[in-house]
């Protein structure tokens, strides 16, 4: 079995089991997928596949650095790349194969990444969920962030304090996604629950690693 799909977000909606019970679903988009390098402990370090999506890109949007990587593949017009690293009982993919998403079958457990939806500066209230203070009168502290280090020892802020700030537009990985259904017609993965970043935007589903 492959370790792993490339895919894009569809967007979210629901279904009904057969007990009539609503789940809450995200559709994906995966694959097809090909292998574009096997990377391996003899002359990487390390055993992995490099899968590439494949979809429809002008060959004037891919560089050529990427576009000779390609060629050495036989593949071609792929822009979404990216590395599974290979364990026990995973087939041994070499360059040129394709990964579908006929690979996964529904209650399985896949763990989703993703880039999540930036939010631009967020103070701490939204970016932290800080509580803040009693909106009582006469408190005078209501949405502040309240003591961010001593003023004696050791007189300054350590690294990592957490305060207002970009929020958002970071990797985040979803665990122990439950598989409801597979379309192989349309290569459409449906995972319950949400998934990390907007509509359109790419996604790795990788088997479930802690269960």
């Amino acid at each position: 079995m492959a370790p792993g799909i490339l895919g894009k977000k569809i967007g979210m909606t629901q279904v009904f089991r057969p007990d009539g019970q609503v789940v809450p679903v995200t559709l994906l988009k995966a694959g097809p997928c090909v292998v574009v390098q096997r990377k391996t402990p003899a002359k990487d370090g390390y055993d992995a596949v490099q899968l590439g999506l494949m979809e429809y890109v002008k060959p004037s949007r891919i560089n050529k650095p990427r576009t000779g990587h390609l060629k050495k593949a036989g593949v071609s017009g792929i822009r979404y790349l990216r590395e599974l690293r290979l364990r026990p009982g995973d087939d041994d993919l070499k360059a040129g194969d394709k990964v579908l998403v006929s690979e996964f079958k529904p209650r399985e457990k896949v763990d989703v990444i993703g880039i999540s939806k930036g939010r631009g500066f967020a103070g701490l209230f939204k970016r932290h969920h800080f509580r803040g203070g009693d909106a009582t009168h006469g408190s005078m502290f209501h949405r502040r962030a309240g003591s961010i280090g001593a003023s004696s020892f050791p007189s300054r802020v350590f690294p990592g304090m957490r305060m207002a700030g970009h929020m958002g537009a970071q990797r985040v990985t979803v665990r122990n996604l439950e598989i409801i259904d597979v379309d192989e017609e349309d290569n459409v993965l449906v995972v319950k629950g949400a998934v990390p970043g907007p509509n359109g935007g790419y996604v790795i589903v990788r088997r479930a690693r802690r269960r």
